[in-house]
Formats: C-alpha cells, sequence, structure tokens
C-alpha cells in the first residue's frame, strides 16, 4: 500500500520572506526531530534560478520494537532536498527524498510556494509526497502505518514552526524599524 499526503496552506507573508524562513528554519529547538542541515550545493543559473541540495540529518523516530529488525535499527534517517527558486517568476519548487532505507521504502515529497494570485503579499504552500514500504514482509505495512501518523503530525508541527518563525521574523523586522 502506498501513504500519500496532500497539503495546501497560505501563509500570509510575501513569497521571499517564506522562502528565506523554509531554508533556515532547521535545526531548531521547535523540532527535535531534525538534527542538523548540511548544503552540499548551492548555484545560481543564467537565468536567475537559485538551485540549492541539502541533506537532512534526523533521528531515527521508528518506534524500538520495529528496529529489532536489522535494516530499521539506524542511527539517523537521511533526506535529500533539491530546491529550485525562480526569483523572477516568484516560485519555488523542491524536491525531497529519503537516502536511508531507499533499497526498502520510497519517500517523496513534492513542495511548491507561490505568489497567492488574489493577493501578492501572500504565499500558497502545496505539497504532495508518499511513501511505498517494500521487502519486508509483513512488517512493512506496520511502518506504513507508523509513517502515515508520523507525516500528518509532522506535516503539522512543519506549518506551525514555519508560522511562529514568520510571527517572529516579522516581530523583529519592525522593532528594528521603530
Amino acid at each position: 500500500m502506498v501513504v500519500t499526503i496532500d497539503v495546501q496552506h497560505v501563509y500570509k507573508y510575501p513569497l521571499e520572506l517564506v522562502a528565506h524562513t523554509h531554508f533556515t528554519k532547521y535545526p531548531t529547538n521547535k523540532e527535535k526531530f531534525v538534527k542538523k542541515i548540511d548544503v552540499l550545493e548551492q548555484k545560481t543559473d543564467a537565468d536567475g534560478i537559485n538551485y540549492r541540495r541539502s541533506i537532512a540529518v534526523c533521528e531515527n523516530v521508528i518506534p524500538r520494537i520495529l528496529r529489532t529488525i536489522g535494516i530499521l535499527n539506524e542511527k539517523a534517517i537521511l533526506l535529500e532536498e533539491e530546491s529550485w527558486f525562480n526569483v523572477r517568476k516568484n516560485h519555488l519548487e523542491l524536491k525531497s527524498r529519503n537516502l536511508t532505507w531507499c533499497k526498502y521504502a520510497r519517500l517523496w515529497e513534492k513542495s511548491v510556494f507561490k505568489r497567492h494570485k488574489d493577493n501578492p503579499a501572500w504565499t500558497v504552500f502545496e505539497q504532495h509526497g508518499s511513501i511505498d514500504v517494500h521487502g519486508i514482509g509483513p512488517f512493512g505495512r506496520v511502518i506504513e502505518m507508523f509513517a502515515e501518523s508520523f507525516l500528518h503530525s509532522g506535516v503539522k508541527r512543519s506549518l506551525s514552526i514555519m508560522e511562529e518563525s514568520l510571527q517572529e521574523r516579522c516581530k523583529e523586522a519592525h522593532q528594528q524599524g521603530s
């Protein structure tokens, strides 16, 4: 079975601020599972598109009982994120995938941040993703059920962290401007 997730959210902040906040939101004490972000590549092409490739090092969230299956007993989970920020077209696209357990599970997400069509000072966030576990027998479904629950709570945490960080940054900018 494939577990999917679809998210749409409107940030009442400009795209540039939302994009900057996305790239700098981790690590934070607001999210205990993301330990660090390593930026491996960053460049701007001739068309002005900013490309970035990074690896998120995350805590292994698989319950201990399931880690008795040797392949699940990893110290950390590595996720790769690639992004393309087209400043001219006000469009940020991201693609993420798992590097850990890629022989047994496929996790991918595609996210887009773009200006709101009715209010250019706001940003629309859309995300689609899925997890497909295979090759580990009957435990695969148990892991998918856990992953589905964790994904949904992770989306809520991520949106909350973004909103809180955006509010903090706007407040700081307002205080500095006063």
